[in-house]
């Protein structure tokens, strides 16, 4: 389950990225032809009302635009293989099955941007954290872009100021970035991806415990393929556990760490949320519905695949 927990907000993380923002005064509301289109909860209810129920219990069962989904070909070169994405997401299968299923029920009409966003919450709730209303209505890339995946996601030694301003980039503030960073709660992530926190990075607040486990862990011959959880205390549940661990200095990547060293402002919110659960959940589940409306492609844009691998 954690892994797709990752899985599906890394989705909904590259559908705004590549997406052309326009940062409208309501985030869910998109002008098309002068036509306002507005996202919407319960939009399935008439034209496919399996949808939730479907896609619930794949997730269940397993444990944004969706230009990620795209596979390469002879002539396109997709955001599967961008360094920050290779080898680390996993889960396309469940979305296939899930595609696969709803198109045998209702045809053409629920989109893979939706079914991404649908599966993070329901990841989410399976593992014990807060619920929230999708709203629904996006429609699917007609492409993807590596180069955008390889420059617009924050690589795991970024600094608090990146992050900040990356998310800044895509219409999001930085206490949204703070509670959004809250999903490493759950997922895992290769040794290559924190080998600087081996070597005692991000000054004294490492954990010394801590860091001799992650040493022993990949210091063995296959150890940069090796994986660790990114909350080792309890990663198989959606709570605040994280922002705890990284006030104890066991923060697995170092711009997760950076929260608590790099900036006053992220680590407040940091402590924050270690102290306050609810304050946490709350403020993830309205950043979330932040994250899945902007830059959503609605009405004539875009398309509603088939296939979540391929266009149309």
């Amino acid at each position: 389950m954690a892994s797709y927990l990752a899985f599906c907000l890394v989705m909904l993380k590259l559908s705004i990225a590549f997406a052309n923002v326009t940062k409208p005064d309501t985030l869910n509301e998109t002008c098309v032809d002068d036509i306002s289109i507005v996202l919407q909860i319960n939009l399935y209810e008439n034209s496919c009302p399996e949808a939730e129920p479907i896609i619930f219990s794949w997730v269940e069962n397993a444990g944004c635009d969706a230009s990620v989904l795209l596979d390469d070909t002879g002539d396109f070169i997709g955001e599967k293989t961008a360094p920050p994405n290779l080898n680390s997401l996993r889960g396309f299968e469940v979305i296939d099955a899930i595609k696969s299923e709803l198109e045998s029920v209702c045809p053409e009409t629920v989109s893979c941007a939706d079914i991404l966003a649908t599966v993070a919450r329901d990841s989410v709730v399976l593992s014990g954290g807060p619920s929230w209303e999708v709203q629904m209505g996006r429609k699917d890339s007609l492409g993807a872009s590596k180069a955008a995946a390889t420059n617009n996601i924050p690589g795991p030694n970024s600094t608090a100021p990146t992050l900040v301003a990356k998310f800044q980039n895509v219409g999001l503030s930085f206490p949204d970035m703070v509670a959004l960073s809250g999903a490493h709660t759950m997922g895992m992530a290769r040794c290559s991806t924190f080998t600087s926190r081996l070597q005692g990075s991000n000054g004294p607040d490492i954990n010394l415990d801590f860091l001799q486990n992650l040493q022993q862990l990949c210091s063995e011959s296959d150890g940069n393929t090796r994986l660790a959880h990114l909350d080792l205390v309890s990663p198989a549940t959606f709570d605040n556990q994280y922002f705890i661990n990284l006030l104890s200095g066991e923060g697995l990547l170092p711009s997760d760490q950076a929260l608590v060293t790099d900036d006053y402002q992220t680590r407040q919110l940091v402590l924050s949320y270690a102290e306050d659960p609810l304050a946490f959940f709350e403020d993830f589940t309205n950043s979330m519905l932040k994250m899945g409306s902007l830059g959503a492609l609605t009405g004539n844009d875009g398309e509603i695949r088939r296939n979540c691998r391929i266009v149309n």
